[in-house]
């Protein structure tokens, strides 16, 4: 079965390529070179900075739509940084592929991405329902609200809202709960809290939370805009950092690092990033712990209920890294030597068994995708892991025994193309 994710070969008769003025030589002679361990990683790296120059494009949009909602706090002001922010997602949940094998991605992620937190920390909450970490005493600091605020018996001066003060805050007090920055902290601050636990309705900040004098609701409506302001330049410096580590050219790079190792060691990057979001992260901390808890407060874009988007295109980033493919926010497909090519090469069976096998696990997410976005009674993600919801569970199941498959199959190309040990991350799950 040819994968449906992968672009179709362009097909010219010699008679139109002539009729064209085109050039026309055998077909033997046009056969790329064989890919090579080397060229593949080069190719990763390839990918890795266009998906991140993508998310930088969309961040500096999101950055753009916020400044225009301070400057003018309208509904449909409100409504573009929402749409913003939700574009701004798409490229970056593609790239979390990269996270897992990179330790300079991994370390560096969890300021744009950590997840859940305890929205407390940042703004106004309504406590009745509102669950937090336990012990978490930072889960009612309410930073936009205070000059100061006491988090574990330290007393914080937060008096002027810098990127810098807001990175420092980040699991202040020693809660990973404390987040302060990152698409989240902006995703809370677009939508506020999600008080509609499993029914439908996602967070209903009003936009008159950024208003001026007796427009303003629930207070603090200056110090609000200056946390965005704040959080979303933090949101785009970050992301410049990045896409300079995966830039070509550059001798004192990641990506100059990466590509002058031993290319087995890139290959197992590679597969480990692909099986460990497939296993413990995708199928496991973002899907199972959510299901099996019946937990609302474990969905990934929680605020927005933008989570099956982030599931889906998680899933995507995977595919993306094993085909060598990366469609672009403006249209335009980046392709290469991949990892494919390689299994392909060794094991044609297992090649188009584990595409088929990715071809199923985006068909899942899809279904996933396509039941949240229904024109008629959509079905979001927190309401698909509602207690007794049994159409939901099917539908979450079936996404995450399709990532399991998967993983498989990818443990048995790093064996083939001889990487003995990959052991992806499971995050502690039995499937």
């Amino acid at each position: 079965m040819k994968s449906m994710f992968r672009p179709a070969p362009l097909a010219l008769t010699v008679a139109a390529m002539l009729t064209a003025g085109c050039a026309y030589t055998p077909w033997a002679s046009e056969k790329p070179e064989p890919a090579t361990k080397a060229s593949v990683v080069e190719h990763y790296a390839d990918l890795a900075h266009a998906n991140y120059e993508d998310a930088l494009i969309t961040a500096r949009a999101l950055d753009d739509a916020t400044d225009r909602l301070i400057a003018n706090p309208t509904e449909e002001n409100l409504a573009a940084a929402k749409e913003a922010w939700l574009a701004a997602r798409i490229p970056y949940q593609q790239t979390e592929v990269f996270r897992f094998g990179n330790a300079i991605v991994d370390d560096w992620e969890g300021q744009l991405n950590a997840w859940p937190l305890d929205e407390g920390l940042i703004d106004y909450v309504k406590a009745d329902g509102y669950q937090h970490e336990l012990g978490n005493s930072g889960a009612t600091a309410n930073i936009i609200a205070s000059k100061s605020i006491n988090v574990g018996g330290e007393t914080l001066n937060v008096a002027s809202l810098s990127p810098a003060l807001l990175a420092d805050l980040n699991e202040v007090g020693g809660s990973e709960a404390n987040v302060a920055t990152g698409y989240h902290a902006v995703e809370f601050l677009l939508w506020g809290q999600d008080l509609h636990g499993f029914e439908s309705g996602a967070g209903e900040r009003p936009v008159t939370d950024y208003a001026e004098g007796a427009d303003c609701t629930n207070g603090n409506c200056e110090r609000r805009g200056e946390y965005l302001d704040a959080v979303t330049d933090l949101l785009v410096s970050d992301l410049e950092w990045m896409v300079a580590q995966w830039a070509p050219g550059a001798n004192d790079n990641y990506r100059a690092q990466l590509t002058a190792a031993d290319a087995n060691e890139g290959v197992q990057k590679m597969l480990f990033g692909m099986g460990s979001l497939s296993l413990g992260e995708l199928a496991g901390e973002r899907m199972k712990v959510a299901l099996e808890a019946n937990s609302y407060e474990d969905e990934h874009d929680c605020f927005s209920d933008n989570t099956h988007n982030s599931h889906y295109y998680n899933g995507q980033g995977i595919q993306n890294v094993y085909t060598g493919t990366y469609r672009r926010v403006d249209g335009s497909l980046v392709t290469g030597p991949s990892l494919s090519d390689l299994v392909q090469q060794s094991n044609p069976e297992l090649d188009a068994r584990l595409n088929n096998q990715l071809d199923a696990s985006m068909e899942a997410l899809a279904l996933m995708k396509a039941r949240a976005e229904s024109s008629e009674n959509p079905m979001v993600f927190d309401t698909m892991i509602a207690p007794g919801n049994a159409e939901g569970t099917r539908i979450v199941n079936g996404a995450i025994m399709a990532l399991v498959a998967q993983t498989g199959s990818i443990e048995q190309a790093a064996r083939d193309l001889g990487i003995e040990a990959l052991s992806p991350d499971d995050a502690g799950h039995a499937f």
